[in-house]
């Protein structure tokens, strides 16, 4: 444990950030998850549906710096190019 005052209070914010990050990237995370199983389903109105939901987590997630913009791109490009090859 820190014994200087700016360290403590600096502990305190990482342990905010953290909780409310790690709720983030398990949101897009788990979207993206969905995304893909219903691409393996091969139901085509459920799988676009369900990857506009992972691509609107995804973009939260790199406004809010939880992930860098490029792997935010990078994952819904990989995603897109999923759901395009079943169609």
């Amino acid at each position: 444990m820190a014994n200087i005052k700016s360290q403590i209070k600096r502990n305190r914010q990482n342990l905010k950030r953290r909780t409310r990050n790690r709720v983030v990237r398990g949101n897009f995370r788990s979207a993206l998850r969905n995304a893909r199983v219903a691409i393996e389903s091969g139901e085509v109105e459920q799988a676009r549906t369900a990857a506009e939901a992972a691509t609107k987590a995804l973009d939260k997630a790199a406004a809010k710096g939880v992930i860098h913009k490029n792997k935010a791109a990078r994952q819904k490009s990989r995603l897109m190019q999923r759901l395009n090859s079943m169609e």
